[in-house]
């Protein structure tokens, strides 16, 4: 009940915060091209000082171009940009000074250690001496490397890695923060760490746009979601919103040995496949997700399915965001 109060605490000061601070990101009907191709279609959303915002999307989504654009990495064709309250056509100076990138590749130097590392980027962000290795230090610690800190960044495995760059892009303590899918092939427990890492950034005060297509990762992490499909923003608001916004019902997941026939659900009426595809690792077996009409559907369709092979897992779930974009696109985001 403490922790549940906290939490609505800390709701109703973001929800303060979001309508009483100016965005330190805004993005107004941004185009921009790639290759004489668009990528991004006039796409709007705003970040507030202190948030956690999702951007979401299948790849080549546009994803990766727009941390690009907001980094000032990459040229756009229209639109109105402001990052912590420079415009990013003419003072793209004062916006490189107020970011933090964490880009999806590792950039950090191999043959350094973690702490030397830390302290070239500190460096970068512009402190010096003793200020430059306090803040490497402490980055380090937020990220649970404080340990090994003088291990070279080549014997880290692929989570320390990641941990490892998060730190660098952290560092100087940036107004805004733009990370590019940071938690690709973490494990459990750097991915812990990284959470818990931005969650204490934001209560900073800074700004933070997370790409990701992990949908479940983005519920548990982001305040707020920005849904993208082609080059254009599809859904925006607080998952339980977007969710809620689209009146969806139950669903099941029904994971089994072989791919399940053609047309297994025929004549069960207020259940319907929503997809199917081979489970993840070599291993997991076929996957069906079911929309159910109503709960007492659930033990028919396990019925159904394991009189067609065995059945390895069953789970009834509320609908997520995940269900979200199936709805809003036909497709799922992995495909």
């Amino acid at each position: 009940m403490l922790a549940q109060g906290y939490r609505r605490i800390a709701a109703r000061a973001l929800c303060l915060r979001r309508v009483t601070a100016s965005p330190a990101i805004s993005v107004s009907r941004l185009v921009a091209d790639r290759e004489r191709r668009p990528v991004l279609e006039e796409i709007s959303f705003d970040v507030a000082p202190g948030e956690i915002v999702g951007l979401l999307g299948p790849n080549g989504a546009g994803k990766t171009t727009t941390l690009g654009v907001l980094s000032t990495l990459l040229p756009y064709r229209t639109g109105d940009v402001r990052i912590a309250g420079h415009d990013l056509r003419t003072e793209k100076r004062a916006v490189r000074a107020a970011i933090g990138r964490v880009p999806q590749e590792i950039a950090v130097y191999p043959r350094l250690s973690a702490r030397e590392n830390a302290v070239f980027f500190a460096r970068l962000s512009g402190l010096r001496g003793a200020a430059a290795r306090r803040a490497a230090a402490g980055a380090l610690e937020q990220v649970g490397l404080a340990q090994r800190a003088d291990e070279a960044a080549s014997t880290y495995s692929g989570g320390m890695q990641r941990r490892l760059n998060l730190a660098c892009g952290l560092l100087g303590t940036p107004q805004v923060v733009l990370l590019d899918e940071p938690t690709v092939g973490v494990d459990p427990q750097s991915l812990e760490r990284i959470g818990a890492a931005l969650r204490a950034h934001a209560a900073r005060g800074a700004a933070l746009l997370y790409s990701t297509h992990h949908m479940k990762e983005a519920e548990q992490l982001c305040d707020r979601v920005v849904l993208i499909d082609h080059g254009r923003v599809i859904a925006l608001g607080t998952p339980r919103e977007i969710v809620a916004r689209l009146g969806l019902g139950l669903s099941a997941d029904v994971v089994t040995e072989a791919p399940l026939p053609e047309g297994w659900l025929d004549g069960l009426d207020g259940a319907r496949v929503l997809e199917a595809h081979e489970g993840g690792d070599d291993d997991a077996g076929w996957v069906v997700r079911v929309s159910l009409a109503e709960h007492g559907l659930a033990a028919r369709v396990l019925q159904r399915a394991e009189t067609h092979g065995a059945v390895r897992e069953f789970h009834v779930q509320r609908p997520s965001l995940h269900d979200a974009f199936l709805a809003l696109t036909g497709r799922a985001i992995r495909d």
